[in-house]
């Protein structure tokens, strides 16, 4: 049997990100956080984080982690069950979620569940490629992700598809495309793209050319609000989803460069897979979001 005071700690540090902060959360003092975490690892006989900043779980690390969250949430849905009346806390949401998503759909889909929960948001914002990784290191309860396959443990739900495509103004069009998008023209017309991460724009033009330009001008904006306004501001062409621009295809501000740089990404949710009220009520309000506003 595990000693929940210690796996508790080592869920802290990883979820807020270092043990100053989780000695916060904890209402103990660093050295008090540190002895947990390290007791800890003296009775599992593993290695559970890398002291790195922020401090991440290793793999048993993420496993434990897992598992404490798990536990937790079913004792506060039995605790909901045996008394509904009962005061206590308030149920947090730990989500990942891209940040596309989050602009454009999400928040939408979750707010009146989270009235009726009387429940707090916890969103953790990355790439769609990358959202799963939080999942897996046990930091969110469940994931917006474009990744289809559930990983061990977890259930995998498809929502639906946002389509994205390389938007530019007509003038930018014409100035940096006179002869359409070729290879010449994207190894020089300026490109936004969200982070580093985002890999949207290379595996278009991979797509399209069998030896396809890596060192093109790019602005990195990781704001989804900013990114288009780079675009409509004629400063670049980006991968940007349709269903943000279509106010601004529809009015000429922007247009598709290329029909052939249009992408569907298709986003599933992935949650542990526990029986729980308000897990599955949250899964619900998700998938009827993503119905109402996201492409089948």
């Amino acid at each position: 049997m595990h000693d929940y005071k210690l796996l508790e700690a080592l869920a802290a540090v990883v979820q807020e990100g270092g043990f100053e902060r989780a000695a916060r959360a904890l209402c103990l003092t660093q050295s008090a956080v540190s002895q947990r975490v390290r007791l800890l690892e003296e009775r599992t006989g593993r290695i559970l984080l890398t002291r790195s900043a922020p401090p991440r779980p290793t793999p048993d690390g993420q496993r434990l982690i897992r598992h404490c969250l798990q536990v937790r949430r079913l004792e506060e849905d039995l605790a909901a069950e045996l008394d509904p009346a009962a005061p206590g806390g308030r149920p947090v949401l730990r989500i990942g979620v891209n940040a596309d998503s989050l602009d454009f759909w999400f928040m939408d889909a979750v707010t009146d569940f989270v009235r009726q929960r009387d429940a707090l948001l916890d969103l953790a914002v990355d790439d769609q490629e990358r959202t799963h990784r939080l999942l897996a290191r046990g930091e969110v309860m469940g994931c917006v992700s474009a990744r289809p396959t559930p990983m061990q443990g977890c259930t995998a739900t498809r929502l639906g598809v946002m389509r994205y495509g390389l938007l530019a103004t007509p003038d930018f069009a014409r100035r940096w495309f006179p002869r359409g998008l070729t290879r010449e023209a994207a190894a020089l017309a300026p490109a936004v793209r969200f982070n580093r991460a985002d890999d949207l724009h290379d595996l278009v033009l991979a797509r399209l050319f069998a030896d396809p330009p890596r060192d093109y001008p790019v602005h990195f904006v990781p704001a989804p609000g900013q990114f288009m306004a780079l675009a409509e501001a004629g400063l670049a062409c980006g991968m940007t989803p349709f269903i943000q621009a279509a106010g601004a295809l529809a009015a000429g501000r922007l247009v598709c460069v290329d029909a052939r740089t249009e992408v569907p990404v298709a986003l599933y949710w992935h949650r542990w897979n526990l029986r729980s009220p308000l897990l599955d009520g949250l899964s619900a309000a998700l998938a009827a979001g993503a119905r109402r506003m996201l492409e089948p």
